[in-house]
């Protein structure tokens, strides 16, 4: 066991490289479900079953990446490259998504099918390989935790700059009242930048660990997969998770704008406070698993987030811009303390899956991980698309008492209790630091020591001429 220390340089250029893929994420999270019925005029139902099908796509799309990065390595690494290559495709993808045609309703409907299929294909190609770069940048799990408590920062700051930059200038005067030319300029400066944050990574990297990846099929990979029980609780953490995060954030412009009447500057406003309470978070929750068990923290802190939203769904009337700000506040502070301990989480039930079964399937893990989080954004999206049609949602005017205390559920309440459950459901999960530490410890004695009964060795070895 090496045990790799990382420098400041390179942890922040691991960080451009999730600041990057949340250009997608964020604007995913908080600001294309406003789009899409707001300003490309989509029905709330045809975005929720777009969103649906869509996802389809990942059950194929994210294994098979996961299985691309197992087999092919280049003098760059196994990993890097698609930073490299992929990075401007990858801009396009989000320029197009959020550009509007001038067309008929059909039209414009298959514009935004091919659109949001051409950015979740270009989002699987570079976020797989980017969520398992850290399993080969360093094998010591507090440089992995610390390099991911850079990296969800960064992440934070880009939907810090999303949630500021476009609302505010997409409803800025230079527009003439044009949202969607605002939205496609907006969107398109976030897709420059993106691209250059791709290239900083790649070039500021570096992979120092090969893993002797066995060529196994899907069906036998997918069969380790099973046995490895940590990663299923990961899997459903993921997937309960991202359906409460997108569910709230989807819905928070709608719920500044409708149910605390506020205008353009407020609706950035109140994102950028639950993204800025997110950054703090992520500084909090890196000192905070310096003193305290990290498997505690991710399973109270969501817990906590379902009794928060209780409070503000019955605390916060319409209008009532103070405390919907500080609550608001509380529950993004909260909800993201656990988010460094969950991507570290993941390369560490990949050692535990290997110490169990003495088969290394790393890049299926992620893959899993990426289509379990997608498949939450899609679910989410869905439930979105038909709550706000059930609440009788009509965009554009005031809305009845019944649609504003839907859109009060969909920001407290429902995104509570996935919450909640996801805390519930962290009680199974095992690995905590010294856990983690006997593990590696285990595996590298069965690394130099091939005779010892038990699993086969792990096959790690350092890596030359990356």
């Amino acid at each position: 066991m090496t045990q790799y220390k990382l420098s400041h340089f390179e942890k922040i250029g691991f960080g451009a490289g999730d600041m990057a893929v949340n250009v997608v994420i964020s604007s995913m999270m908080l600001i294309i479900t406003f789009f899409y019925t707001d300003v490309f005029g989509l029905k709330p139902s045809d975005m929720a079953l777009m969103f649906l099908l869509v996802r389809i796509l990942d059950a194929v799309t994210d294994p098979l990446m996961g299985m691309i990065t197992d087999r092919y390595t280049t003098r760059w690494g196994r990993y890097r490259p698609y930073f490299l290559f992929l990075s401007v495709p990858f801009g396009l993808s989000v320029f197009l998504t959020f550009s509007t045609p001038d067309a008929d309703y059909n039209s414009k409907l298959v514009w935004a099918y091919s659109t949001y299929i051409f950015v979740t294909l270009m989002f699987t190609a570079v976020t797989i390989p980017y969520i398992s770069l850290i399993g080969v940048l360093t094998d010591d799990p507090k440089e992995r935790l610390s390099a991911n408590g850079y990296r969800l920062f960064f992440a934070k700051i880009a939907a810090f700059l999303v949630t500021i930059i476009v609302p505010m200038m997409a409803g800025a005067d230079h527009w003439q009242g044009n949202a969607a030319a605002g939205y496609q300029s907006a969107m398109g400066l976030m897709a420059a930048m993106a691209v250059l944050l791709f290239l900083f990574c790649f070039f500021s990297t570096t992979e120092r660990l090969e893993h002797k990846v066995e060529e196994k099929p899907l069906k036998q990979q997918l069969a380790l997969l099973v046995k490895n029980d940590q990663w299923l609780v990961l899997c459903g953490v993921c997937v309960l998770g991202t359906i409460g995060y997108v569910v709230r954030g989807s819905v928070a412009l709608y719920y500044a704008k409708y149910y605390l009447g506020g205008d353009s500057t407020v609706q950035s406003l109140f994102l950028s406070t639950g993204v800025g309470a997110a950054i703090l978070a992520m500084v909090a929750s890196t000192w905070i698993t310096k003193r305290y068990c990290k498997v505690k923290l991710f399973k109270y802190s969501q817990m906590a987030v379902g009794f928060l939203s209780l409070a503000m769904f019955f605390l916060v009337q319409p209008g009532d811009m103070l405390l919907a700000f500080v609550l608001f506040f509380l529950i993004s502070f909260v909800v993201d303390l656990h988010a460094p301990i969950f991507w570290s989480a993941i390369a560490e039930a990949v050692d535990y899956g290997e110490s169990k079964t003495g088969k290394r399937v790393a890049g299926l893990s992620f893959g899993g991980i990426s289509f379990c989080q997608k498949a939450g954004m899609g679910l989410a999206g869905g439930v979105v698309g038909w709550l706000l049609t059930y609440f009788d949602y009509v965009p554009e005017q005031a809305q009845s008492e019944f649609t504003l205390t839907g859109i009060a559920l969909m920001l407290t309440i429902i995104p509570g209790l996935f919450h909640y459950l996801v805390g519930a459901l962290m009680k199974r999960y095992r690995i905590t630091d010294d856990e983690y530490r006997r593990l590696l410890e285990t595996l590298n004695v069965k690394m130099h020591d091939p005779h010892q009964d038990g699993p086969a060795s792990p096959q790690t070895k350092i890596a030359t001429g990356v």
